[in-house]
Parts: C-alpha cells; structure tokens; sequence
C-alpha cells in the first residue's frame, strides 16, 4: 500500500484570511514557526499562499520605478509589461494579507500520492502546498521536505 498525502502533510494549518492584517501574518509565522501559511476565504477553501518571502521587498527601491513610458495627449502609454511593477507596489503598500498574497495557489488532494505531490512541488517550484479534500476545503499542508521523506521511505 502506498503512502498519501494525507498520511505526510501537517493536519489543520493555522490559516489567515485575506482581510487580516499583515502583521498577522508575522505573529502566526513566529508562533508556530513556519515560513509560509494557506489563506482561505470564508467558505474554508484556499485562495492564496503567503509565505516570509512576500513579506520581504528586496531591492524595493529599484523595483518600485514605473517601467519606461510616453506621455501623449495627456495620457500615459507604457512600453512594457506593467505587471510586475503593479505587483510591487501593491506589496510594498500592503495593508493586509489579500495584498501580500500570492493569489490561486497550487493544492494537491489528500488522497493524492507523494509522487504526485512532488511532481506539483517541483514543476511550479514551491515549497509547500495546501492540501484540499474532495470538497475543496482544506485541511492540511504539505512541504518539500515533507514529499522528499515520503519518497525516500518508499525506496
């Protein structure tokens, strides 16, 4: 019999909403010494990922320049993608964890196989994942390490 995801993840994450605040996000990472943690909407399903790295505005100062644009007739036109600027400075403004989030994560099911979890974990390149029942809601959380264990034990 092989293992699931459910027998390697961590059950019942500590979970934020998108309306909380964001310091909230530092106290629940720091209680429970974590490095990232699911958001989930009021109907318990996932809706983001947040992690300590979009807590961090490295380089900020160099990111947060509109990108290259003309000025014509009184509006503005831009030469480039404006994403990931709009991106930045949403985070660098950030009030709550709805703008810090990385929105729609990846979740893999619990009755998935660790196989199947890494494969999600190393084509999307994260570092955790929520875990999701048939329904959608969830109800765990599982790590690269977590996978990289259950492989290991299956040799």
């Amino acid at each position: 019999m092989s293992l699931t995801v459910a027998q390697i993840m961590t059950p019942d994450p500590p979970a934020l909403h998108p309306q909380d605040p964001v310091e909230r996000v530092v106290e629940l990472l720091h209680e429970h010494r974590l490095s990232g943690l699911p958001v989930v909407g009021e109907d318990g399903r996932p809706v983001g990922i947040v992690t300590e790295n979009d807590l961090l505005m490295s380089d900020a100062a160099d990111d947060l320049h509109a990108p290259p644009n003309i000025q014509v007739f009184g509006g503005v036109i831009f030469l480039g993608s404006v994403k990931h600027w709009e991106e930045r400075v949403r985070k660098a403004i950030a009030s709550s964890v709805g703008d810090v989030m990385t929105r729609d994560p990846v979740t893999v099911r619990s009755d998935a196989t660790p196989r199947e979890a890494a494969h999600l974990i190393s084509s999307g390149g994260h570092n955790r994942l929520p875990v999701v029942d048939g329904d959608g809601l969830l109800v765990g959380v599982v790590t690269r390490a977590d996978v990289l264990d259950a492989l290991l034990d299956e040799r």
